[in-house]
């Protein structure tokens, strides 16, 4: 671990490093406790960036405008801050701001406090991780989360760390699973009712999906609730009950003991409801032919009691997945009107290439519909939400091949990274729409044969991706869930990989790999503002607002899973350097 305060050096710099205290104290001075309260009112609130998502809901919507259409093309960098050294690769990090300070997790599970007034360093966290650590997409972190006077993040061996927001000491430090197993640690934390709530990535080596949660001021844990079918969860160190209520109801034999379902996207959280809404990974190993059955509760939206971990109620997107459609992707509670009547409803655009409106206190499907183009895996989805699978999508069984060792191979639409992957989307209050960042791209998939060894890659499929329109993959879209319809799109020729942020300035902010930060219009999709960070951006821009102006921060650094899984779509983007740079924006004060 490194905690250190790059400052100009004299005596005080010296002993403030000696001590741990941050010398240049914009902000520290006045550090307030993040409370409860802070973290649900986050959207509201404009001064700060207390969560990730900007509220539990994770909308990410801004009620901010002072940055707005007619202003845009004035905003101009305030400052840019470098991660620095030899440890690049992506930054898919959000940052958060709280009282002068922005807190930014990097690649290779390091944390930044910085002095959001000047951009100068305050102090420097870096895990210290092992050689042998497994992760499958990237050495990234997508971000923390405050609450007292902690900031909390994961590191990709599997650990979950505590550091003391003022100094970045480490106030305590707990594992969350095996990384020898190949689990690791790469999203967002929630706070929730004063507990630190987390996931588990390593869907790819038959680890078992989990969400749990525990004492923000200690680490201890509080309830643990794996998400595949036959494993025990437990409440305060007792017994809670099996998940599914007992196993092989969805699984074959013991296949659910390595079933997979990881939960490593985090979740958001209703507090009308008390529910949190994880999404699962995909079921273990990839060749489904392995594993007849549904597979629960994989590839699916889960909505889990925040006092209990008890599973309230459960939707799967994806029964029996062949695919690695995964199920992670982000759920969004919103409302809306339906013949005079609030809807409460929740949002997800999943991996499979469909767009899902839930009713978010029972799970009951309202509507769905396409997002993407081509689709060919299925025709669409029943009146209950479930695919209608096509007859020929499904990569073929291994054993039933002439030397057996490779399955039919088929072109399937979207390819395993998805029609939208991990990328958050946003939903605008002014205008009901969700933007979505999507890619249009196909793969080449087949199975093969598989069997599990601990640490080891499980998945029994090979595959290779392709775009399937030579002049874009990448589709920001703007998507009405009342309608279902398509209000506008932004194409871009390299997959789009980063979040999105919009305003009640009728703006949408976005990314692109090739290194643009874009301001559209968000009724039209108009490109307004358009800046080239060095880097391709693969990470989520907030925003607030210090000393009477609107603030834009968004990190820039390329990579992710698209170089290291994208086939022939890699081909595209293999010219893009690497970085590692906060960048932030306003307005001139005139």
């Amino acid at each position: 671990m490194k905690s250190v305060n790059h400052k100009p050096f004299c005596l005080t710099a010296l002993a403030a490093v000696l001590t741990g205290a941050i010398v240049s104290g914009a902000g520290a001075a006045a550090m307030k406790p993040v409370t409860d309260k802070d973290i649900l009112s986050d959207q509201a609130t404009t001064g700060d960036v207390v969560s990730y998502g900007l509220g539990p809901r994770a909308q990410r919507f801004s009620p901010l405008k002072k940055i707005n259409k007619k202003t845009v093309k004035k905003m101009h960098p305030a400052w840019a801050f470098s991660f620095g050294g030899e440890k690049q690769r992506g930054q898919e990090s959000q940052p958060l701001v709280k009282d002068g300070v922005m807190y930014v997790t990097a690649s290779y599970s390091r944390m930044f406090a910085i002095d959001t007034h000047t951009g100068e360093e305050l102090w420097q966290y870096d895990a210290r991780l092992p050689d042998n650590i497994m992760p499958c997409c990237d050495v990234v972190n997508r971000g923390a989360a405050l609450y007292g006077d902690l900031v909390y993040f994961g590191t990709l061996d599997a650990k979950l760390v505590a550091l003391d927001r003022t100094t970045g000491k480490v106030r305590w430090k707990k594992r969350i699973e095996d990384y020898k197993a190949g689990y690791s640690f790469t999203a967002a934390p929630q706070i929730i009712k004063g507990m630190v709530v987390t996931g588990v990535s390593g869907g790819e080596f038959g680890i078992v999906g989990k969400v749990e949660a525990r004492d923000a001021a200690s680490g201890e844990l509080i309830w643990s609730r794996p998400v595949i079918e036959g494993h025990m969860g437990y409440l305060k160190g007792k017994e809670n009950g099996i998940t599914g209520g007992k196993a092989g109801k969805s699984w074959p034999g013991d296949m659910w003991k390595q079933g997979g379902g990881a939960t490593w996207l985090g979740g958001t959280y209703d507090p009308d409801s008390n529910l949190i809404y994880v999404g699962t990974g995909n079921p273990a190993p990839w060749n489904s032919h392995t594993r007849p059955g549904d597979n629960l509760y994989t590839a699916s939206r889960l909505a889990i009691d925040a006092d209990t971990g008890k599973i309230v109620w459960h939707f799967q997107t994806t029964p029996h997945d062949g695919w690695d459609f995964d199920g992670v992707n982000e759920l969004i509670p919103f409302d809306y009107k339906h013949r005079g009547k609030t809807v409460k409803a929740a949002a997800t655009a999943d991996r499979n290439g469909f767009f899902y409106v839930l009713e978010r206190t029972k799970g009951k499907f309202i509507r769905g519909f396409p997002f993407v183009k081509n689709i060919t895996w299925a025709k669409g989805l029943d009146k209950n939400g479930r695919p209608l699978t096509t007859e020929d999508g499904r990569p073929g069984n291994p054993s039933e091949s002439a030397d057996g060792k490779q399955g039919k191979k088929v072109f399937s639409v979207p390819s395993f990274l998805g029609g939208k992957n991990w990328m958050p989307m946003a939903y605008n209050h002014n205008t009901g729409l969700f933007y979505v960042p999507s890619n249009e791209w196909g793969m080449d998939i087949w199975n093969e044969p598989i069997s599990y060894k601990k640490g080891a890659a499980y998945l029994g499929a090979g595959f290779t991706i392709k775009p399937i329109f030579d002049d874009y993959i990448g589709s920001l879209k703007a998507v009405d869930p009342v309608n279902g319809k398509i209000k506008w799109e932004f194409k871009n020729n390299a997959p789009l990989w980063a979040g999105v942020l919009t305003t009640a300035g009728d703006l949408v902010f976005i990314g692109t790999p090739e290194g643009y930060l874009y301001g559209l219009d968000a009724n039209s999709g108009e490109v307004l503002y358009k800046f080239q960070t060095g880097s391709g951006i693969v990470g989520s821009p907030i925003t607030w607002e210090q000393d009477g102006e609107q603030y834009l921060s968004v990190v820039s650094g390329w990579g992710g899973a698209v170089p290291l899984w994208g086939g022939e779509v890699a081909k595209r983007v293999n010219f893009l350097n690497q970085g590692g740079t906060v960048w932030t924006f306003k307005l001139p004060k005139s």
